[in-house]
């Protein structure tokens, strides 16, 4: 039995063959629609969600299993008290795989010990969200077919956003990668992910105050939201949160084959002049990753198709 924490739980193989299975779904997917026939998932979702949760859901159904769970805390017994360890040890009674998204970073690795089952980890405070890394592969796979030689941009709130922690874990690892973060003082990028991820490697990256700056060099951009849950003074948030706004006339000196990414839900960070845009590729990332957590789904259950 496995459970998957951190992107970095999968090895580059994995990653290619999550991706290879996950374009044969996209290509053939009569084959699935019946592999998990008889196989239960449960979404424990102690935090807010919409595309993650409903992603697993539908890619467990499109693969012929069955979904069970919650959608926010207080509607399971964590509102009484209960712990994270016995909800999850009971659930694995009931469901044969886990997805799990908590506010609180290590929550899921608590799961994972407990569950008796395999643990996916949806999400887990300002940490990691290993699955919407792999929507994110996919996005970038299927416009560019490599992940070499690229150089990425990240923009916004890079101090809490996990989506931005398991991209550079993932990224970090293929060869001529380079990182623009491009982010206020008080949301840079956490110490220990270019202590961990970019100094081991020698991977050569930026600190940029300005997306103008650099929007010329990108090849990927990856926008995210400032997020208000993650911070204790609304005055800093209500102060921060329109620092990046991505339009078209920011567009305009961008490489025509430029990708434009966000893990969503947006606020107003992107224009939504910018969505007619070619190289605006949120909307796929979504789409991707039903298709990435049906591979995974697979990967861990064993179930070969």
């Amino acid at each position: 039995m496995r459970s998957i924490l951190n992107i970095t739980d999968l090895t580059l193989d994995e990653l290619d063959d999550l991706i290879a299975t996950a374009e044969d779904i996209i290509a053939h997917p009569q084959k699935y629609r019946h592999a998990c026939q008889g196989k239960k998932l449960a979404t424990l979702f102690f935090e807010p969600s919409t595309r993650t949760r409903l992603s697993f859901e539908a890619a467990m159904l499109e693969l012929g299993g069955a979904v069970l769970g919650f959608s926010e805390a207080s509607s399971s017994s964590a509102s009484k008290g209960e712990s994270v360890a016995d909800t999850t040890r009971v659930v694995g009674c009931y469901a044969d795989i886990i997805a799990m998204r908590h506010p609180k970073e290590g929550a899921p690795l608590v799961a994972a010990r407990k569950a008796g089952v395999p643990v996916i980890n949806a999400g887990d405070g300002g940490h990691n969200h290993p699955t919407q890394t792999l929507a994110d592969l996919l996005t970038i796979w299927r416009k560019k077919r490599t992940f070499s030689g690229l150089t990425v941009g990240l923009c916004g709130d890079l101090k809490f956003g996990r989506t931005v922690h398991s991209l550079v874990g993932a990224m970090a690892r293929y060869p001529d990668v380079r990182f623009v973060f491009i982010s206020p003082e008080e949301l840079k990028i956490p110490q220990y992910v270019i202590d961990d991820e970019l100094a081991p490697r020698g991977i050569p990256y930026r600190e940029v105050a300005t997306m103008e700056e650099v929007m010329s060099q990108l090849d990927v951009l990856y926008m995210t939201r400032v997020q208000q849950e993650r911070f204790f003074n609304e005055a800093d948030y209500i102060r921060l949160r329109d620092t990046y706004i991505l339009t078209p006339e920011k567009l305009a000196p961008a490489k025509k084959d430029l990708i434009v990414m966000h893990p969503l839900p947006r606020v107003n960070e992107i224009s939504v002049r910018v969505d007619d845009d070619p190289r605006a590729c949120y909307f796929d990332q979504v789409l991707n990753g039903k298709y990435m957590r049906m591979a995974l789904i697979l990967k861990l259950l064993e179930v070969e198709v």
